[in-house]
């Protein structure tokens, strides 16, 4: 706003105050940041006579307010705001006055033809998924994400991380200050080259049956059973089309020792072990069938050594194990399923 200070050089107009008495008057009924920047804009010998002229202010009376006002009026009417990023500038605005999390909540508001920020669609991705996203990185990253969902999904991610980076990421947010716009567009990356590395180059378009068989077989419970019979009432075509996407821990049976073996080579032994767990001696064999004698002897008493695991343990590790392999075979490196190509 160049106004004040353009106001304190002019010849004073006809009327009771200065053109430098009104610009003293009008600064003195801002608040003090904002008068601030408007004094930081002008030249030594402007703040000299408006710095004289705020000093020497008595008291001002409704008709001195008035007058001074309309002169600002005045002069804002031969003013023209120049085209820029309004977006940008509103968004700074409220970052001042509200932080970082809480104005880019604003924004979507005020602002809902803006392109979304892949933190937006984090917001509908199942728990699991975002702990599949986000279980490597730094506590602290993790921390301001979780800021930025609702509480309850945010409780479940965070019970979907390991035991030792729950207490870092708590600590964390309970000692985060303001987060800064550039640790938003940070995250925001992160969260970009996670979705697109998990679920293709084209996740973002999001939707589409691989997406929706991915969210399935990551789920918890009996989701598969519920969706896919109740999609199919309504779309038969597309509940085909979803259950050609699925991967079961059930069609890592069939695999190969070979497909077995390269498979094993990225899955945790205590995933394995928990996984494991939950299956027939009869059922194991596969996976033994693919391993050394020796290591084949240790995973088995480790299993005898477990103690008691609950059903969503089990359930969890094998989805983790199908992820694995849903990866590799999106990759090439093994196939599952028969040769007809139905599962590559």
């Amino acid at each position: 706003m160049s106004v004040a200070s353009e106001a304190a050089t002019r010849q004073a107009p006809s009327g009771v105050m200065s053109r430098t008495d009104r610009a003293a008057v009008f600064l003195t009924l801002l608040g003090e940041e904002e008068a601030a920047n408007l004094l930081a804009r002008m030249g030594p010998s402007e703040l000299q006579r408006l710095g004289r002229a705020m000093c020497a202010l008595g008291e001002v009376g409704q008709d001195g307010i008035a007058e001074a006002l309309a002169d600002f009026v005045t002069e804002a009417e031969r003013e023209v705001l120049p085209a820029r990023d309004r977006s940008a500038e509103m968004r700074r605005l409220l970052e001042r006055s509200l932080g970082p999390t809480k104005a880019e909540s604003m924004m979507r508001r005020i602002e809902p033809e803006a392109r979304p920020r892949t933190i937006e669609i984090a917001r509908w991705l199942a728990p699991a998924v975002l702990v599949h996203l986000i279980e490597e990185e730094h506590p602290q990253v993790i921390a301001a994400l979780l800021l930025m969902l609702e509480p309850e999904p945010a409780a479940e991610v965070l019970s979907g991380l390991p035991g030792a980076q729950q207490s870092l990421v708590v600590e964390r947010i309970a000692r985060i200050g303001p987060v800064s716009t550039r640790a938003i567009e940070m995250i925001d990356r992160l969260l970009t080259q996670r979705i697109g590395a998990s679920f293709g180059a084209d996740a973002l378009a999001l939707g589409g049956p691989r997406e929706a068989a991915n969210l399935i077989n990551l789920a918890a419970g009996e989701v598969r059973n519920v969706v896919l019979p109740a999609i199919a009432q309504r779309d038969p075509p597309l509940a085909e089309a979803i259950e050609e996407e699925l991967f079961t821990f059930e069609m890592l049976f069939t695999l190969d020792p070979q497909a077995m073996g390269r498979l094993l080579r990225d899955v945790d032994n205590e995933k394995l072990v928990d996984a494991l767990k939950g299956l027939s001696k009869q059922e194991r064999e596969p996976f033994f069938a693919a391993m050394s004698s020796r290591a084949a002897d240790g995973i088995k008493d480790e299993i005898e050594l477990r103690g008691r695991l609950a059903r969503s343990e089990v359930e969890a590790a094998q989805r983790a194990i199908v992820e694995i392999a849903r990866q590799l075979a999106d990759e090439g490196e093994i196939v599952i399923g028969d040769d007809s190509g139905e599962f590559v």
